[in-house]
This record gives C-alpha cells, sequence and structure tokens, in this order.
C-alpha cells in the first residue's frame, strides 16, 4: 500500500505564505529569465493560461485580469519543500522523494484507518508550513498517483467526483462498482506512464477512461505496444510493478545550464558562466558520490532572434581519470568553452554536462607533480560545507568571476520575491 502526498500548485503556494494577499489572485511563476509560466495558481488556469505560456503574451491577451507574476525563487522552494517532505515523512516508516513537491509514503505496515491518518499529515503540512496538499492512496505506485489526482480535482472541481474523495483519495478502500465508476470518470491521459504520444494511440483504439485501460489484457498490450505501457496497466490492475526507492537511485549525467539576462558575446564573460556551471555540476556530482570521466560544454545563440546570425557548438573534453574534483572539472569546462567560442555572435546559453559517470574512483599519481592524482577530495568536502553553511558561492574558483550581483551574463529575475526563509536579511519581520 502506498501513499503520494504532492504540494497543490507548490511554487505559488509557497510564494503566498509569505504574501497572503494573492490569496484568491491568478498568480504565475515564472521560468529562467521571465520567459514563460511554470507554475499557475487554479485562477489562473481558470483564466485559460496555459503551463508554458510566455509572460508577453499573457500580457497582450490578458492585460486586465490582475495576473500577477513572479520570477522562480527555487531557494525558497527547495527549502519549503525539505520542510514539507519532513513532515510528510510522519505519515509512515519509508519515505521516497519523487519530485520538489512530490513524496511516495509505503503504508505497508500500518494498520488503522489511513484515510483518518492521512488527513491528520495534510492538516499538520498545512498548519506548520501553510502548503495545501492532497493525498492519494493506492495498492501500487501508479493507483496512488491516480488517486491522488483524483483527490485534488474532487477539491477543486465540486462534482467531478464524489466529495469524500475531496484532498484524501484511497482507492483500495473504495467498493468495486464505486471504484469502476471513479475510473470511468477519468480520462485516460491522466495516468502516470500515458504520454502524450501512447494516449492518442489508445484513443485511436477506442479507448477514452482509465477503466477502459484497466480492462485491457497485459499480454496483448505488450506484443501491441510496449512493455513499458504492460507494467503501468498490471500496477492499474493492483500488481505492483515499479519498486519502492528510499534513496533516489544516482544519475546517469549531470547537467547545469542557464539562459543569460541579455545577449553574451565575450569570451571572458562565458567563462565566468561555464565555470559557475561546472562548479555547481561538480557539487551535484560529489553529492551523489559520484565521478565524471567527461566534461561537456555548449554555447549557442538564440533561435528567437532572427536578426542574429545563427551558431552553436558542444565539445566534449575526456578526463585523464575519473575525478569530482571541481577545479579539474572547471579545467576542462574551460578549454571546452574556449574550443567552441567563435567572435561575432550574440550567444543566450550555456551549459555544461559530467557525462560518464562513474561510482568511486582510483587516485593515482602517474607522476610525483601529477596534479589530477591529488586525493582532494578533503578540500572539496570542506567547500561543500563552507557553501551549504554560508550560501551558495561563498567559496568558489577565481573563473567564476565577480559576485553574482555583478555579473552582467545572470538571468533576468525582475519579479523575485525574498529569500524568506534561507537569508537573514529576508526573514519576515512583524511589527507590533
Amino acid at each position: 500500500m502506498y501513499a503520494l502526498i504532492d504540494g497543490n500548485n507548490f511554487y505559488v503556494s509557497c510564494e503566498r505564505v509569505f504574501r497572503p494577499s494573492l490569496a484568491g489572485q491568478p498568480v504565475i511563476v515564472l521560468s529562467n529569465n521571465d520567459g514563460c509560466a511554470i507554475a499557475r495558481s487554479n485562477e489562473a488556469k481558470a483564466l485559460g493560461i496555459a503551463m508554458g505560456a510566455p509572460w508577453f503574451q499573457i500580457q497582450q491577451k490578458l492585460p486586465d485580469a490582475g495576473v500577477v507574476a513572479l520570477s522562480a525563487n527555487f531557494t525558497l522552494y527547495g527549502d519549503m519543500s525539505n520542510r514539507m517532505m519532513a513532515i510528510a515523512a510522519g505519515l509512515g516508516p519509508e519515505q521516497e522523494i519523487y519530485s520538489i513537491d512530490e513524496s511516495f509514503i509505503d503504508l505497508s505496515a500500518m494498520g488503522g484507518d489511513l484515510v483518518a491518518r492521512s488527513h491528520r499529515v495534510r492538516e499538520r503540512i498545512l498548519q506548520w508550513i501553510g502548503i495545501p496538499c492532497g493525498i492519494g492512496i493506492g495498492s501500487t505506485k501508479t493507483l496512488a498517483k491516480l488517486a491522488n489526482h483524483i483527490a485534488k480535482t474532487a477539491d477543486r472541481k465540486p462534482g467531478s467526483y464524489p466529495a469524500e474523495l475531496g484532498r484524501v483519495c484511497n482507492l483500495s478502500a473504495l467498493p468495486q462498482s464505486d471504484l469502476d465508476a471513479v475510473l470511468a470518470a477519468t480520462e485516460l491521459g491522466e495516468v502516470w506512464g500515458i504520454g502524450r504520444r501512447i494516449g492518442a494511440q489508445l484513443r485511436e483504439a477506442g479507448l477514452s477512461s482509465v477503466l477502459d485501460v484497466v480492462r485491457l489484457d497485459p499480454a496483448m498490450v505488450r506484443g501491441r505496444w510496449s512493455v513499458v505501457l504492460e507494467r503501468t496497466v498490471r500496477e492499474l490492475q493492483g500488481q505492483a510493478c515499479v519498486g519502492f526507492e528510499d534513496v533516489a537511485p544516482a544519475k546517469k549525467e549531470i547537467a547545469c545550464t542557464r539562459s543569460f539576462g541579455h545577449p553574451v558575446t565575450q569570451l571572458k564573460e562565458l567563462i565566468e558562466a561555464v565555470s559557475q556551471f561546472a562548479s555547481r555540476a561538480a557539487e551535484k556530482l560529489r553529492a551523489q558520490g559520484s565521478h565524471a570521466a567527461q566534461v561537456l560544454a555548449f554555447i549557442h545563440t538564440s533561435p528567437f532572434r532572427r536578426q542574429d546570425k545563427q551558431y552553436s557548438r558542444s565539445v566534449t573534453v575526456p578526463l585523464r581519470r575519473p575525478t569530482a574534483d571541481t577545479s579539474l572539472i572547471v579545467q576542462a569546462a574551460v578549454a571546452a568553452v574556449k574550443a567552441a567560442f567563435k567572435p561575432g555572435f550574440n550567444y543566450s546559453k550555456a551549459g555544461v554536462m559530467l557525462l560518464d559517470l562513474q561510482a568511486g574512483s582510483v587516485h593515482q599519481g602517474e607522476l610525483a607533480f601529477d596534479e589530477e592524482g591529488t586525493d582532494r577530495s578533503a578540500l572539496m568536502a570542506t567547500v561543500d560545507r563552507l557553501n551549504d553553511r554560508f550560501g551558495r558561492g561563498a567559496v568558489a574558483l577565481a573563473s567564476t568571476g565577480q559576485s553574482d550581483g555583478q555579473r552582467g551574463w545572470r538571468m533576468k529575475q525582475s519579479l523575485k520575491t525574498p529569500e524568506y526563509t534561507t537569508r537573514w536579511a529576508d526573514v519576515p519581520r512583524v511589527l507590533a
């Protein structure tokens, strides 16, 4: 038995915790450089604002709708996520954090009234940190995720499902006739694992609801479509096929990419940007205990600036031995961007990818003065601890350039709210 706890419109909800005046207003959170909507309140969804809609188009189409746009504040969202997950862990003995706002809980060893227990945890999250959430319960992870969708929809759209399924929905507790009615009322595209392409194929085959998918023969699904869809069908039928991971698996690739706040034309600025991206990627690499054998850096112009000459190139630099040392990774990334750079172009984006990741590495110097063979893991661990304590970038390589406030290539975030929970200067003050 599994539960899925999911924060409602999480980014928007985080902003509303510290700005209660936003409650009831159409609010959107914008992507890097304040480009397009990556989160929407229910009021914004009701206006027809689509996920990924460009902000300038929203302004043109809805000039009088009172839409409030905010720059993404990922530092705030990450901290609020940690707080929410810590409370959510009280629902059961094992937890799998699936995303910044979603968490699976293994309820197999839990007895008693799971719905009542879930309501208490949900109310605790709302009271302690102010984030509304929905909880879905099912005998498999796919059913738990589907139940979460039903719980949130029943709460947001009265009449779409029975009211008692709102906020917390336990599909396993429903009588078969009621379960069939709920599944028949749910569009098949809401199933975790059925994407746009497979969904279109299923509709062409005459299926429309989740109940239609549940009634498929898994062996036929495997032969006609794929083993992945077969697994989804079996999960919907109550047969667990997706394992529980209380520790997230190590990533096979790590990337750090950013769009620039304005076009970059100088190699010096590109080196600063790529150095910072490579440093951040190296931190992520060490966090999962891996080492990289190759470093890829890319730069490109904006395809949306048709008046500009277009150019795009990536360069991969193999390392002499796998490493998690920031200085060696940055060195390779800088060499790559120098090889990729061509003057005379307006660059809009750059990024670094760490490839061929391996668990652990052998530190063996081939020559007496072989710097790459020096084990500096203790130094890297110290740097990570300092940056964790004093803020990202507190300790950085000189090639990353000046502080964030002085970097000309930094992202445009003109609508960003304070980092209320992680920066002393931004902590809200209550005046008597």
